[in-house]
């Protein structure tokens, strides 16, 4: 074949046209070769090893297969960048395979299989790798969140309700705040991971296979808990993709949140953050600017994700319950780019909330000048047995009477007949927020970020134990296989 590729199946003699294959197929350079041929050939070797185990391959042919596909590995699949790949890069894969071994033994790497169980294998097995990436750097976004809210726990802010100044905060609790959302989404992403603990190779095209496979087998080997439950489901759905990305949006929406105040409390307005000159940038036209543009960067990709579940999703509707080129190829192409635009948004998120510097006295001047001590004056009359309301409206006429005078703060309360007058004068800022210690408010910040780092602490015991057990697996592999080369390519027997 000389490199040439066979475009006929049998069934039919001719192949795409030119135009026509380079729109379904694309024209992949030697990177993009290398990285899909990389897992496909992963799930070769195993598939390799079973089903020699299984007496569906000679041992012979084999060796010959894992140590052809190897040294492929090996050269980065070099033999095979320029070649023709009119059906796709995995059969012009296996033709390869073919043209150098011989149609007994390159032909049979294929036995027992489709392209349509290899596909949801491949995907399961990268969107793992992708997940536990990203759940790593999500775990040290919030571990960077918990570190300055211990950090920054005294530091009196306002908070804000509409735009307007609301109670007062510590600027540590809030970070504990969005570490605490973030929580949620390392808790949906672990269970994302968990939900690809099946491997969907033994699935075959659509029904699985009556040869005697042993899908526990390939599973075990590529790092799987077990094989797929059902056949049909394994290369029908891609659910636990769309799950991935409505979990991955949900975090980079958080994290636009969090990107969105810090822009606007480092304005020269509010002038409660600064960063330093490691990230701001300038203007290529106006000297004084100090622009925080990398926010705007975090912002932003929050818009791949929530673009690609869309994407995802409309391909996926109203499909056949079956293999579909809109399930398998179209929706899962969209997530790739997505999830390395997250990855990007949480890798400045770990930056840019390390690097931010609260201004203490600008952040406690505001809180004083928002009145925000109004609401726990108010309960402290209801203490003193004043109806809420009627403890609302007093606050609140004293606070009309505060701007009135010209004052910018709270000073004073006219307080109804027969109740404490705050002889002992009103409650300061830092008084208010230790006594917000119930419901999840500011002077609970100590407890919450101890439950959260301890949580922090078990998904990372978690993931290292995730990720030891792929090693595992990696290793097992290669085991097997130079067990096989060893055995059968030194002229041992079947």
């Amino acid at each position: 074949m000389s490199g040439a590729e066979v475009t006929g199946t049998g069934r039919l003699r001719q192949g795409l046209g030119a135009r026509t294959r380079r729109v379904v197929y694309g024209e992949p350079g030697p990177e993009a070769v290398r990285r899909e041929l990389e897992a496909t050939s992963t799930v070769d070797l195993a598939h390799v090893v079973m089903l020699r185990e299984s007496g569906l391959l000679p041992g012979p042919a084999a060796a010959a297969l894992l140590d052809r596909i190897r040294r492929l590995r090996a050269s980065g699949f070099a033999e095979l960048t320029g070649r023709q790949a009119p059906r796709g890069l995995y059969l012009m894969y296996e033709g390869y395979l073919v043209e150098e071994l011989g149609p007994d033994i390159g032909g049979k790497v294929h036995t027992a299989r489709s392209r349509n169980d290899i596909k949801a294998t491949v995907t399961a097995m990268r969107l793992r790798s992708e997940l536990t990436e990203l759940l790593g750097e999500v775990l040290r976004l919030q571990a960077a969140l918990l570190s300055r809210a211990r950090r920054h726990a005294d530091v009196v802010m306002p908070v804000y309700t509409h735009f307007q100044p609301a109670m007062p905060i510590g600027y540590g609790y809030y970070l504990a705040g969005i570490a605490t959302a973030l929580d949620r989404d390392i808790a949906a992403l672990r269970a994302a991971v968990d939900d690809l603990d099946r491997c969907p190779l033994g699935a075959g095209a659509v029904a699985g296979s009556d040869l005697p496979i042993r899908p526990e087998r390939t599973a075990a080997l590529l790092g799987f808990g077990g094989p797929t439950l059902h056949a049909t489901d394994a290369v029908a759905a891609r659910d636990t993709l769309l799950r991935s990305l409505a979990v991955v949006a949900s975090a980079a929406v958080t994290l636009s949140r969090l990107a969105t105040d810090l822009q606007l409390w480092s304005t020269q307005e509010f002038g409660f953050v600064e960063f330093p000159e490691r990230l701001v940038g300038g203007s290529s036209a106006m000297p004084q600017k100090r622009n925080a543009f990398l926010l705007e960067h975090v912002k932003a990709k929050a818009a791949w994700a929530v673009g690609a579940w869309t994407a995802s999703a409309s391909a996926s509707k109203s499909t056949p319950f079956t293999n579909s080129i809109e399930v398998g190829t179209e929706a899962v192409a969209v997530a790739w780019p997505a999830l390395a635009a997250v990855r990007e948004s949480v890798l400045l998120g770990q930056v840019l909330v390390s690097g931010a510097r609260p201004v203490t006295d600008r952040m406690e001047q505001r809180a004083r000048e928002g009145f925000t001590t109004a609401t726990v004056i108010a309960n402290r009359l209801v203490g003193e047995g004043v109806p809420f309301r009627t403890a609302h409206h007093v606050v609140g006429a004293a606070v009309r009477d505060a701007i009135a005078a010209g004052e910018r703060e709270l000073t004073k309360v006219e307080t109804p007949e027969g109740v404490s007058d705050f002889g002992g004068g009103l409650p300061s800022l830092a008084e208010v927020v230790a006594d917000l210690d119930r419901g999840g408010g500011p002077g609970e910040c100590a407890a919450i970020v101890a439950t959260l780092r301890d949580r922090l602490a078990g998904y990372g015991d978690w993931l290292m134990e995730y990720r030891e057990g792929l090693r595992e697996a990696e290793r097992l592999l290669d085991a097997d296989v130079d067990a096989v080369v060893r055995r059968f390519a030194a002229g041992g027997t079947r």
